[in-house]
């Protein structure tokens, strides 16, 4: 019996429950109102230099000129008959963001149009669904299950914690709420905050096997050992996971994200997801590459272009090791029969291009902490796609492999 057969069997033994199963005090999410009815109304935000409390502390900066912000979009929701929702500032890009709900008797592109009209907005646009790409499977570390991590051996994971761990590096995991209690990422993260609306208190079975994958402790004698186990994780959830088992998120929840991620940092940015193009995320992520941040994002041949964000330049795509004929800038890294954390503290097998994303944030993790913050990430790459993740931490040549590379780095001798 190979190592993964005999991991899914001893989770049968322990009575692991299926990705898809409700687990002891989860509560599923499903959005608390319909958003294909909802658009996105930007409104032009005064330069900094023009707007008391121009310092962002997650508020609109003083109260008046809140009030009036408000106002202006109660406003225009009023006067083109549609019904103001929430709002949110995104200073970044220079608007604020809010959120407005189409009538059923409107048709949702009749309202983006007549909004877009007013000189106060900068762009209207729909609130897209977007939908995680990860399903279930039905001198090594002390980890138990290290053995059956595909990374163990395809990446030589040991030799390459012995280089880097991504110890600091800031990694934001923009996805469903994880189970930072989970003894396997208990203590793990820097941040844990929620951007859905309807909020909850426990774990979702996507982002938790996401989070595993890239920053589970290694060496704590249980469960996995994660690609970047000391990297400081953002657990930011964006996305819900719904009654009928996909795992979904919209355009404010993941703007929201990004923004917090930005503003604070974060080194890499995971998203295990796909959907429609959306020029307000576009905005975000562009912002994001262009201060060197690395984006990373899954690739789903369905959608046109491999769906966004993995279209987008400067985004890093992956997909998993299932799929054929994928475009030369797409990396295929490991995400087939991968165990990692799911919430309750378990651990299961996981399949999807989310895990293989996720495999790729740890490994830039690494490649951060070994090259410096500064390092301008070159993965490399083996025939057919597959991410060469020795090369493209310490670099190989045809008379030196992944180990004498290794052995090399730890002498302090150049390449």
């Amino acid at each position: 019996m190979t190592w993964r057969g005999w991991f899914r069997f001893c989770l049968a033994l322990c009575g692991v429950a299926a990705l898809g199963a409700m687990t002891p005090g989860h509560t599923q999410e499903r959005p608390a109102v319909d958003t294909d009815r909802q658009i996105l109304v930007m409104l032009k935000m005064a330069p900094p230099h023009y707007r008391p409390g121009a310092a962002y502390g997650g508020s609109y900066g003083d109260s008046a000129a809140m009030a009036a912000r408000r106002r202006l979009a109660a406003g225009i929701a009023r006067r083109n008959g549609l019904t103001l929702v929430d709002g949110w500032p995104m200073p970044l890009i220079g608007v604020d963001c809010y959120v407005m709900r189409v009538p059923d008797s409107m048709a949702v592109e009749v309202a983006i149009a007549q909004v877009s009209k007013n000189s106060a907005v900068a762009w209207s646009q729909p609130l897209q669904t977007y939908q995680a790409r990860g399903s279930p499977a039905g001198a090594a570390p002390n980890d138990p299950f290290f053995r059956a991590q595909p990374a163990a051996t395809a990446w030589r994971l040991a030799d390459l914690h012995r280089i880097a761990t991504g110890r600091n590096v800031s990694i934001a995991i923009i996805d469903s709420k994880i189970d930072v209690a989970h003894p396997d990422l208990a203590g793990q993260f820097i941040s844990n905050l929620d951007f859905v609306e309807r909020r909850t208190v426990a774990g979702e079975a996507h982002g938790t096997g996401v989070a595993g994958i890239v920053g589970a402790k290694a060496g704590n004698g249980i469960g996995i050992a994660g690609i970047a186990p000391d990297a400081r994780m953002m657990a930011l959830r964006a996305c819900w996971q719904t009654d009928a088992g996909p795992t979904l998120c919209n355009s404010l929840s993941l703007a929201r994200a990004l923004q917090f991620a930005i503003e604070h940092n974060a080194e890499v940015i995971n998203l295990s997801l796909a959907g429609p193009a959306d020029p307000l995320l576009a905005r975000l992520i562009a912002m994001a590459v262009a201060r060197n941040l690395s984006v990373v994002a899954a690739f789903d041949p369905s959608l046109p272009q491999g769906g966004f964000p993995a279209s987008l330049p400067g985004v890093i795509a992956v997909a998993d090791e299932s799929l054929r004929s994928l475009p030369a800038r797409v990396y295929i890294a490991p995400g087939r029969d991968v165990p990692t954390t799911q919430p309750g503290g378990k651990w299961y097998l996981v399949n999807g291009n989310s895990y293989a994303v996720a495999h790729v944030t740890g490994l830039i993790a690494l490649m951060r902490q070994a090259g410096g913050r500064a390092t301008q990430i070159a993965l490399d790459r083996m025939a057919g796609g597959a991410v060469d993740a020795c090369a493209s931490l310490v670099g190989t040549s045809p008379g030196c492999d992944c180990s004498c590379a290794i052995e090399r780095r730890l002498a302090g001798k150049p390449r």
